[in-house]
C-alpha cells in the first residue's frame, strides 16, 4: 500500500464536555513527515486520541486521502489505514513477540513477519520471549513493528522514546527513517525530545493550550532556538 496525505480542518476534539484541542488544522501529504511538539498536557496526545476517533470529536474534519473520517469508528479509522503506537505501547504482555506480531497482520500471510524482523532484529532474537518479559525499548520496537505490519498508510507515534536508553532511541529512528524513505506511509510523531524530532521531520506543528501557536518547516525551527525556547522552554532542548 501506499501512503497517503492526512487534512485536519478546524478539529475541535476532548473528552466528555471538556474540550482540549481547539480548531487545530494541518495537512501533511502523502508520504511526509510531521512532527507535533509542546509542552506536557498542551494536547498532543488528546489531538491524536481525536484523529483516531478515541477523543471525542465536537467539530472540524479529519481526511485520509480521498475518505472523510469525521464522522467514522475507531475500528474503521484503523480500517482505513490509520495506525497508532500509543505512548502506554499497550502490547500482550502474556503473549510471545511472535504471536503479538501475527495479532497485528491482519489478513496479511505469516510471511509479512519478516518485515518486523527486518526492521527490528532485535525481536527476531526474542520472537519466543514473553511480552511481559522485554525491556522497555523492546516493548517499543514491538509496539512500532506491530502497527506497521498492518499495513497503516498514516502512522500516529505517540512519544516512542520516552524512558528509552539512547541507543535504543537511535535503533527506533533508524527504523523511523527506513519507513519514511520506502514512501509506504505517511508519519506524524510526538515527541519531548526536539533535537531528534526536529531531524526527523519535515514540517512542525507546536501546542499551546490546545492550539497551533507555531507551524513552519523543521529547517525554520531549528534555525530559531528563540523560538523553541520561547514555545517549548529551556528545559525541552534537554
Amino acid at each position: 500500500m501506499a501512503a497517503e496525505g492526512l487534512q485536519v480542518s478546524g478539529l475541535v476534539a476532548g473528552w466528555g464536555d471538556t474540550v482540549i484541542v481547539e480548531d487545530v488544522s494541518f495537512d501533511v501529504p502523502a508520504g511526509g513527515r510531521l512532527a507535533v511538539l509542546g509542552r506536557n498536557g498542551v494536547g498532543k496526545t488528546t489531538l491524536f486520541s481525536g484523529l483516531t476517533g478515541i477523543a471525542r470529536r465536537r467539530a472540524g474534519s479529519i481526511f485520509l486521502g480521498e475518505r472523510d473520517l469525521s464522522r467514522a469508528k475507531t475500528f474503521d479509522r484503523a480500517l482505513s489505514g490509520l495506525g497508532l503506537v500509543p505512548q502506554t505501547r499497550d502490547i500482550f504482555r502474556s503473549l510471545t513477540v511472535e504471536e503479538n506480531l501475527l495479532a497485528g497482520l491482519k489478513r496479511r500471510p505469516r510471511s509479512a513477519l519478516d518485515e518486523a524482523y527486518t526492521l527490528f532484529p532485535r525481536l527476531a532474537e526474542r520472537r519466543g520471549n514473553m511480552g511481559g518479559h522485554l525491556s522497555g525499548g523492546e516493548q517499543q520496537m514491538l509496539s512500532v513493528a506491530r502497527a506497521i505490519l498492518g499495513e497503516p498508510t498514516c502512522l500516529l507515534l505517540d512519544e516512542p522514546l520516552e524512558g528509552l536508553a539512547p541507543v535504543i532511541c537511535d535503533q527506533v529512528m533508524a527504523a523511523l527513517e527506513a519507513l519514511a524513505r520506502s514512501d509506504r506511509m505517511t508519519i506524524l510523531l510526538i515527541e519531548q525530545q526536539i533535537g531528534r524530532a526536529i531531524d526527523f521531520a519535515e514540517r512542525i506543528i507546536i501546542l499551546e493550550r490546545g492550539r497551533i501557536v507555531w507551524s513552519g518547516d523543521a529547517s525554520e525551527l531549528k534555525a530559531s532556538p528563540e523560538t523553541i525556547e520561547r514555545t517549548l522552554g529551556v528545559a525541552a532542548m534537554h
